[in-house]
């Protein structure tokens, strides 16, 4: 099946959620656009003091006045420079607390997208955006607003002021300068769409190179090199020709803006000399309003430099936001108040569940009691492994509803879900945390005494080994297999759920391993609820209850022995695997 990439957000919903950011801080945002305006503003003053300085010689003023005036461009020149140190040291503090505030959104959605979400994507996609999207979001905030903020305020006070200074002379400056809006339009229709389709194409590059290097040994021993490598460069090209796009927008871009900008000095300063000579302007005027334009390059040439961060971090922006949208809202009820299971029994009412559209349970009904033990049975694709998801919680059902104790199981808090039902599966994970991190993960406020206690219930006598005991650095000291799954279900066993969902939690392990593994697993289902889906029949014989899955339904449903004396679909699946495991059992002997 193809990645399904998580969406990037509109552009309007880009707007709307970098507004929220903005009022989050509104003083300080306010703060700094009057601190940018300060600034831009001080820094008219010398170019007109200048003027007046050539009008004052012109004029056969004294040494003293001429000083007193230059003193005055070096008081201004000061003043700028601490009122614009001034602006972008607000300007950081509030990008980096934007930014900040940004982080912990990102990962807070991340925490709540779908598994089934990002199996979908791949690895690429969502890396990508946690990584390299966010920092330059980051860096956006952090850097790049606050320059644009003061050269966009130091570029219309300019404005402006040679507007006021001379119509006329203004005039020409910005019919010369016409260009630049025109070609800013033609860069910002094209600009986005580019720049997330670079994005995308790096993060494809990424998706295939983790996926090359994490499964090596798999792709030299099935001779997939070439194939493998055909790929990395297919992204790779992909990937370059999506930078080329950019670059050519921005050599037109860059190109204009810089001809623009120096037609616009060219054309005052030959308008403003024959107003001069025709004694329609003073000298100094026109030698304000050159300097002027001449000062404007220097806003201009900032947000040029930034234009293509910006831009590129709008795009990283947009793919961030879309992830609100894979995000699943807090598990709270309707109500807004979190649901309390009032007993154990588990009830499935009628619960359909899709994926990509396509339905893959049709209205299962399923009551299970407390302390009962039922193992669902059925072919691959008949629908266990959706139903023991949802069971758990980790899956909201399209339809139907799943409840403990009468609340919605989808509905119950995280913390408060753990108390009530755990999922156990083949696949666990290790944080590079200290080992006390990783086991209160389920428990918070569990003491040492506890968590030894639940690794000396598991059997997990590797513990004695560890260099640091409860503080040995997960992240340097690698568990094994079997170990890693004993602090899996150090977890179950700290956050002590009446119930266990499992999914072959050792489907994957070699025998040796899987052998400790299920007498630690034996510990951990001591006098809980049991939900096992079941892959091997030997786990079935053994429960309450069986229930038999085919394409997405429950079709049969009751014990071992009644099931197999009579013409089911289980006997058929019995029958066939009583005679492989015989078969097996006599080629061992031989």
């Amino acid at each position: 099946m193809s990645a399904q990439p998580l969406p990037v957000a509109e552009p309007g919903e880009v707007r709307r959620a970098a507004w929220r950011l903005i009022r989050s801080d509104r003083a300080a945002f306010i703060a700094v656009l009057l601190a940018n305006c300060a600034a831009a503003g001080a820094g008219l003053v010398g170019p007109w003091l200048l003027g007046q300085i050539v009008n004052e010689v012109q004029a056969g003023a004294g040494v003293a006045t001429i000083d007193r005036l230059g003193l005055l461009v070096v008081l201004a020149a000061a003043a700028q420079l601490l009122i614009g140190h001034q602006a972008r040291r607000l300007g950081y503090r509030f990008g980096e607390r934007t930014a900040a505030r940004l982080r912990e959104q990102l990962a807070d959605r991340l925490m709540r997208i779908p598994a089934r979400a990002v199996e979908g994507a791949g690895t690429g996609d969502l890396t990508s955006r946690a990584t390299t999207d966010a920092g330059l979001v980051s860096f956006a905030l952090r850097d790049a607003a606050p320059e644009m903020v003061f050269a966009l305020a130091q570029a219309l006070i300019i404005i402006v002021a040679v507007v006021l200074l001379s119509p006329v002379l203004g005039a020409v400056g910005l019919v010369a300068l016409v260009a630049i809006p025109v070609v800013l339009r033609w860069y910002l229709r094209r600009a986005r769409s580019a720049y997330l389709a670079q994005a995308a194409a790096h993060a494809e590059v990424a998706d295939v190179l983790a996926g090359t290097a994490a499964g090596a040994r798999t792709v030299e021993a099935l001779g997939l090199q070439e194939r493998r490598a055909a790929d990395c460069s297919s992204a790779i090209a992909a990937a370059t020709a999506a930078q080329l796009r950019t670059l050519r927008l921005r050599s037109v871009f860059f190109s204009t803006i810089d001809a623009s900008t120096a037609l616009a000095v060219g054309a005052a300063f030959g308008v403003g000399g024959l107003l001069y000579l025709d004694h329609r302007l003073s000298l100094g005027t026109v030698v304000a309003v050159v300097l002027y334009l001449r000062q404007l390059t220097t806003p201009i040439d900032t947000i040029l430099i930034w234009v293509e961060t910006l831009q590129s971090s709008a795009a990283s922006f947009a793919r961030i936001e879309g992830l609100a949208s894979s995000a699943e809202p807090p598990r709270r009820s309707a109500e807004g108040v979190t649901a309390v299971p009032t007993d154990q029994d588990i009830v499935v009412t009628d619960v359909r569940y899709a994926y990509d559209g396509a339905d893959v349970l049709h209205g299962v009904d399923l009551d299970v009691r407390a302390g009962e033990r039922l193992a669902v049975v059925g072919t691959s694709g008949a629908g266990k492994t959706t139903l023991g998801r949802l069971i758990a919680g980790i899956d909201r059902p399209r339809s139907g509803r799943v409840t403990v104790g009468g609340a919605d199981v989808a509905d119950l808090a995280p913390e408060q879900l753990r108390q009530h039902i755990v999922l156990v599966t083949q696949e666990h994970h290790v944080f590079a945390d200290p080992l006390r991190d990783n086991l209160t993960i389920a428990a918070p406020h569990a003491t040492d005494a506890e968590l030894l206690e639940a690794l000396d219930v598991l059997g997990a006598d590797w513990f004695d080994d560890l260099p640091d005991g409860l503080d040995t650095d997960l992240g340097t000291h690698r568990l094994g297999g079997a170990q890693a799954q004993h602090v899996a279900l150090a977890r179950v066993l700290l956050a002590n759920p009446h119930t266990l969902v499992l999914d072959e939690a050792t489907a994957l392990l070699d025998p040796t391993t899987a052998r400790r593994t299920e007498l630690a697993l034996a510990a951990t289902i001591q006098g809980r609820t049991i939900i096992a889906v079941a892959h091997r029949l030997q786990t079935a014989r053994d429960a309450d209850r069986i229930a038999i899955m085919e394409g997405g339904r429950i079709t049969e449903l009751g014990h071992h022995d009644h099931l197999v004396t009579t013409a089911t679909s289980y006997a058929a699946l019995w029958e066939t695997w009583s005679a492989d495991t015989s078969h097996e059992g006599t080629d061992n002997h031989e």
